[in-house]
């Protein structure tokens, strides 16, 4: 049976939900590195990499012995937040390894296994500890799907299927919204200051440092700072969202380093396990964490697989500068391509806009446009997504591990592909 007729299966019984499997019509088998290879033994290069989660490759070979072994001497696997050797060993490597160099003080509050479990606990904490209900968040922000997260989120296509009203969110205008000229934050604070705004004070503030699923909008280190300094000194609590743009993403362990704040709170999931295993987390500062004990639970907050694989990728790749140094050299050279691409077709309006390996190609003037680039790509063997609010943004999420031979295979299927569909 071919790949692509082993699909029926799926459209008989899946759920019409399903969504990644329309947009990359077949059946994979098998993975390592930067390639996928289907059931029929074709090769696909990866640009998509989970949508954010293997940013160290499928299949690195330095978590997959750590896992095995670990399976072999029968570890534990299903942990609840009962203590295990597997989560001292990650909490201890984590705060060696991330915490300590960047002068950060955080407790770890080990979550349910997705992004949007950690969401959720940081908007409950912060609502608890400051014991108001509004949050503020922003144009175009993605912050999860359950219903507290989907508050927060911006996409009215997610929002439509809440079933429910979603309340207690502010939505205020990202960076760059009204234009590179308007600095969006002199509306905050005007609002924060007038009693005639409507705004009543909020318990926090979430914002991504680099927004992925909203189009690959980056936000100023000048407006980060602002930010920061907006909230502090109104008692406002700051949570970033480091689900997709952290770890690595945009080059520094975290996003929002680059403008040198620090977060009250902090959301941490996809690749932090390293291996693709389910794990998320919310770092809090100690006078944030006002939870009682089993006030926030989750079955599958112990996934003692996924902490073995986190720990091993903490010690392989961020203990020095080489893994950061190795991402910026590969970041310089999309950009360059990219930018190449645009400055080549002038007539599209192209805008090329990232950091670090987390870049969007914006089709503004043909909205269509990226959706048709990633279907002829696929048939050309890449795998490469869209984002944005119209889907008009061809959106780059390499593996950080991905060389630089590959990248620039990728980035030719990409011209490639857009000159055909111009070609039409």
């Amino acid at each position: 049976m071919s790949s692509v007729a082993a699909l029926e299966v799926f459209d008989r019984r899946e759920s019409e939900v399903r969504g990644y499997i329309r947009a990359f019509p077949t059946v994979f088998d098998r993975a390592t590195g930067s390639t996928l290879v289907d059931a029929d033994g074709r090769e696909y290069l990866d640009f998509f990499a989970g949508a954010g989660v293997l940013n160290y490759g499928h299949n690195n070979p330095a978590f997959t012995r750590a896992l095995i072994e670990y399976l072999e001497r029968d570890g534990i696997i299903h942990g609840l937040d009962m203590a295990t050797s597997a989560k001292r060993a990650f909490i201890e490597a984590f705060e060696r390894i991330v915490l300590a160099p960047r002068g950060l003080d955080h407790k770890l509050q080990f979550t349910g296994p997705t992004g949007a479990n950690a969401v959720e606990a940081a908007l409950k904490v912060a609502r608890q500890a400051t014991g108001r209900s509004t949050i503020v968040a922003f144009t175009n922000a993605f912050h999860g799907l359950s219903l507290g997260s989907l508050a927060a989120t911006g996409n009215s296509h997610y929002r439509s299927a809440a079933g429910v009203s979603l309340d207690d969110v502010a939505r205020l205008p990202y960076d760059g919204y009204l234009g590179a000229d308007v600095d969006t934050l002199d509306l905050l604070e005007k609002m924060l200051d007038d009693p005639g705004s409507g705004l009543d004070l909020p318990a926090a503030v979430i914002v991504e440092a680099v927004q992925g699923e909203g189009g690959i909008n980056v936000a100023r280190a000048t407006w980060l700072r602002r930010l920061r300094e907006l909230t502090a000194a109104r008692g406002i609590l700051l949570i970033l969202d480091e689900i997709q743009a952290g770890v690595g993403r945009t080059g520094a362990f975290f996003a929002f380093e680059e403008s040198g704040i620090v977060p009250d709170i902090v959301t941490v999931s996809k690749s932090i396990s390293g291996s693709g295993l389910p794990m998320s987390l919310v770092l809090l500062r100690p006078e944030v964490d006002v939870w009682k004990p089993g006030a926030h639970t989750g079955t599958f907050r112990g996934n003692n697989l996924a902490f073995v694989s986190a720990r091993v990728a903490l010690e392989t790749y961020w203990a020095d500068s080489a893994f950061t140094d190795a991402i910026a050299a590969k970041s310089a050279l999309l950009r360059s391509e990219l930018e190449r691409i645009a400055a080549d077709h002038p007539e599209q309006g192209f805008v090329v806009r990232g950091r670090g390996l987390m870049y969007g190609l914006a089709c503004d003037a043909d909205r269509t446009l990226a959706g048709r680039i990633s279907k002829e790509a696929f048939g050309r063997g890449l795998v490469i997504e869209t984002s944005g609010a119209f889907d008009e943004v061809l959106k780059f999420l390499p593996a950080l591990t991905i060389d630089e031979d590959e990248l620039r295979r990728g980035l030719a299927i990409v011209r490639e592909s857009l000159d055909a569909v111009l070609a039409g």
